[in-house]
């Protein structure tokens, strides 16, 4: 009898244990810049720059999409994440939209290359990349970062230094892909910006 009850029990293991979970975790990237645009011509001596890693403020630097709330509350939400590191997508990103401009012939990712001489370097570093909920109850998507332009060459001169915000746009509050979207759509404005900001030949 023991060794009938326990087949059974064997039999019917599988239906007593529950059905596992669905994983509600959601993973984004920044939406890619498209490649059918059709792209300027370069103008006469454009300019050779390199990319410096992007800086990423600490509390940014994680998977989570970040919420700050009230002015200097900040929330983690731990099923809406990046699926991969910022300073690689937005670096990516960026290096896209220079190369888009008439006035860049080429730009170069640090490590920069010995060989390869370059007018100007450019940094970034991402002080805000999150939604916003403001004290008046609206939310919004938050891009700002510090950007600075030096001479590539050793001791080279800061030939400028300033703080970008990417235009206001709507979010919910509630939607992180289009929090996403949007936030994309600010990093492809701080490309035009930088692209911008490089001294004309």
């Amino acid at each position: 009898m023991l060794l009938v009850g326990a087949g059974l029990l064997a039999l019917s293991g599988c239906s007593l244990l529950p059905a596992p979970a669905s994983d509600p975790t959601r993973y984004y990237v920044l939406t890619p810049t498209s490649l059918d645009a059709a792209r300027p011509a370069k103008v006469e001596r454009a300019r050779v720059v390199g990319l410096k890693r992007i800086e990423i403020a600490p509390y940014l630097n994680g998977k989570d999409l970040v919420v700050r709330e009230a002015g200097n509350e900040i929330t983690y939400h731990s099923f809406s994440r990046w699926a991969e590191p910022l300073a690689t997508s937005i670096g990516r990103t960026l290096a896209d939209r220079l190369e888009a401009s008439a006035n860049v012939a080429r730009v170069y990712a640090q490590p920069f290359p010995f060989e390869v001489p370059r007018d100007y370097d450019l940094a970034v570093s991402l002080i805000r990349f999150e939604g916003e909920r403001r004290p008046d109850g609206r939310t919004i998507p938050s891009l700002v970062a510090v950007i600075e332009v030096t001479e590539a060459k050793a001791g080279g001169a800061v030939v400028l230094r300033k703080t970008f915000v990417a235009p206001e746009l709507a979010w919910d509050g509630k939607d992180f892909g289009a929090l996403a979207a949007a936030l994309s759509s600010g990093v492809v404005a701080l490309g035009a910006e930088l692209a911008n900001v490089i001294p004309a030949p």
